[in-house]
């Protein structure tokens, strides 16, 4: 009954639906600059398209759980306000994969891939504070899951793709742009500054090693820290507060963690290092989030049974100090 059902939990606090607002409206930004200026090759459609299959799906799912949980879903209640903020995710997730993935004019795949990304929040989930969070980057895992299961019609975008119409310095403007734009909701907001610094530094580390060990050329392994899908990745994608821990020093190891994989992919030669790197480290944190819940349910059920055994243990030692 309706009565009964629980009131739909606090979508974020407000400092992260602030921030995934600047993050939908830079990302729609950028979008409409890419396909008008740029030079994004992806049929005008399609971003239309993938934010359709993110909307329903995020939608669909919501409404499922919610009646599962006997709750109201998260975007009732506050009107069109309240859908907006509850579809800021799927937006960007959408509008991200539709960028960095290019499925030449299969479509369908790309309509599959917005779909797992949207789908794995609701899968691939471990407990955080009591609550069941997800731990995997969507639009990466989406990105990763086509790669996997495509390798023949599916790639990365080209670099070219960000500034193929730009051949002067204006391309400098544009990743200068990215930078300070991305830099100031990462400082502000997200407050995942910690997160980028073990990620950059990490990456410089990797790269030396990589020079020094296995004579790799130090500056083209540094150089593509200077492309647009670089710094997109680094202020857009790896800092996504939802799947990235808070403290500085999880933030930290998370960052280093991910350029630590990337840099062992690299050595072996595996393509698309970056996004099988972020989906590894994820699941690695997923996996260690699991074991950190079973540890303290074993403690909680552990503890009671220690204070039972206790009245009969001094019962016992008073029975034999009788005797």
């Amino acid at each position: 009954m309706a009565s009964q059902e629980q009131k739909a939990p606090a979508r974020h606090n407000p400092k992260v639906i602030t921030a995934l607002r600047r993050f939908s409206i830079s990302i729609s930004v950028f979008n409409l600059l890419g396909y008008l200026f740029l030079g994004f090759e992806q049929p005008w459609a399609w971003p239309l398209v993938a934010l359709l299959t993110a909307y329903t799906t995020e939608i669909v799912l919501e409404v499922v759980g919610a009646r599962m949980d006997g709750r109201d879903p998260r975007f009732a209640g506050n009107g069109v306000r309240g859908m907006v903020e509850f579809l800021y995710p799927a937006h960007i997730t959408a509008l991200a994969m539709n960028m960095l993935i290019y499925v030449n004019d299969r479509i369908f795949v790309m309509i599959l891939g917005v779909f797992i990304a949207v789908s794995a929040k609701w899968v691939l989930r471990a407990p955080v504070r009591g609550k069941l969070r997800h731990y995997m980057n969507p639009s990466n895992f989406g990105i990763v899951m086509i790669l996997v299961l495509f390798p023949g019609w599916a790639s990365i975008a080209p670099p070219y793709h960000f500034t193929e119409r730009i051949d002067h310095w204006v391309g400098w403007l544009i990743v200068a742009g990215i930078l300070v734009s991305g830099t100031m909701l990462n400082a502000k907001l997200t407050g995942r500054m910690w997160l980028i610094f073990g990620w950059l530094s990490f990456f410089v580390v990797q790269a030396v090693v990589r020079g020094i060990l296995f004579g790799t050329s130090i500056p083209a392994a540094l150089g593509m820290a200077t492309g647009v899908a670089f710094v997109l990745y680094t202020n857009y994608m790896v800092t996504d507060p939802g799947t990235t821990p808070s403290k500085p020093a999880s933030q930290f190891a998370f960052g280093a963690g991910i350029a630590g994989v990337y840099g062992l992919l690299m050595i072996a030669h595996i393509a698309y290092g970056l996004f099988f790197a972020t989906a590894g480290v994820c699941l690695i944190r997923g996996l260690f989030l699991w074991s950190l819940h079973f540890v303290n349910k074993a403690n909680e059920q552990h503890q009671p049974n220690a204070v039972t055994e206790l009245p009969s243990t001094t019962a016992a030692a008073g029975e034999v100090r009788a005797a």
